[in-house]
Order: C-alpha cells, then structure tokens, then sequence
C-alpha cells in the first residue's frame, strides 16, 4: 500500500514538473521569443501594418475602409455578409463576399447598379465616362470584402472627378496614382494594385500643399 502511494506521488510529481516545464517553455518562452524576432526582424507586419497620418494611427494597408466622400478615392465595394455597428468603416463581423453565382439576379442587378452609380459619380464637365470603361473591381466586392486595394484601372478612372473636386490638375490627380501604384509581387505574382488608404492620404497632403500655393 504504501508503494503504491509513493509510486502515485511520483508520478504526480513528475507529471506536475512535466506540466511547469511545459508550460513554461511552450507558454512564455517560446511566445516572447516569436515576439522578439517578429517586432526585430518585422516591425511593420507584426503590429498589423498600421498605417500613419499626422502622428496617429488612421488603418491598416491589409483592410479596407469605407465611407469615403467623393473628395477622395473610392474602394471597392465591400458587399460581405455582415455589417459591424460599431465601427462602419469596416466589415468585420462575418466578413465575405456574396456566394452568388456569376449569373444570380440580385448580383446581375447590383453590379448594374454599381456600374451606373460609378458612371454617374466619375464623369465631369469635361469628361464622361462610358460604361465600358469601368472595370470589374469597381463593381465587385472581393472574396474577403475587406480588400483595401483597388486596380490602377479603377484609380485612373477616378481622377478626373478628383482632380475636379479638389481643385487640382488632372497630370497632379495621375502622377500622384502612378507614385503610389504597386507591380505585381517578384515581378509576376498576382495585379498590380493601388493601397486606398495610402493613396488618399497622400491626395489629403497633396491638397494641404496645393492650398498653400
């Protein structure tokens, strides 16, 4: 009997130290090690690619916002299954596309509507916008809803409308899109692609600098 118990509290001991050792290692120093090599090595990522404007944190280059005026750039529509209360500047909760299949009605009808909505929006006194000319992200919402680029076709048909509300030259509104437009990744992975956010802050200082003559 009594073996028996102190062969029972040295397994407990030892599956207790097991449960420390463990705990210790796989709890502590391993979290803070893959911390430390991530803030060292990947600030930026590792902080969730935070985005600053005049001192403060204003988003992230990974999630797109909605809610912008016609002053700026828009982004793609972000028509996701679910809407956050709290912050409508994203689509956090339950994010996503539609699920609708390419020939659904109710999709048909609100990439119409988009396509419509985009003409109308765009065209200026001195330029009008055809329906050809707007291309499919313009339209659509991606997979996720949240995508916070846009393609450089998108931006570019844009820019008459912007260069008109801000006061500025339509070669200012394009040469700013061609600064912030980003090739594909190594050369030929994935579209090339213009960050929203990044590409209306800088509108935002380019107006700031334009006002001050």
């Amino acid at each position: 009997m009594n073996n028996s118990v102190m062969n029972t509290a040295r397994l407990l001991g030892a599956g207790l130290r097991a449960l420390l050792v463990l705990t210790l290692v796989t709890g502590v120093i391993y979290p803070l090690a893959v911390t430390g090599v991530g803030q060292a090595l990947f600030h930026n990522k590792a902080n969730g690619s935070e985005i600053e404007s005049e001192g403060k944190v204003v988003g992230s280059s990974l999630i797109g916002q909605q809610g912008y005026s016609l002053d700026y750039f828009q982004p793609r529509p972000a028509n996701g299954l679910g809407d956050n209360s709290v912050n409508t500047q994203y689509k956090l909760i339950l994010s996503g596309a539609t699920n609708l299949s390419a020939d659904n009605p109710d999709l048909v009808k609100a990439v119409k509507e988009a396509r419509a909505k985009v003409v109308k929006d765009n065209s200026t006194a001195d330029y009008k916008v055809a329906p050809s000319q707007v291309p499919a992200d313009a339209v659509t919402s991606s997979a996720s809803g949240l995508d916070p680029d846009i393609s450089p076709a998108y931006a570019d048909l844009q820019v008459h409308r912007i260069a008109e509300r801000n006061s500025l030259t339509v070669a200012q509104v394009s040469k700013l899109v061609g600064e912030h437009t980003e090739g594909r990744t190594l050369g030929f992975v994935g579209e090339p692609r213009v960050n929203v956010l990044e590409l209306n802050i800088a509108l935002k200082d380019l107006k700031a600098r334009a006002a001050k003559g």
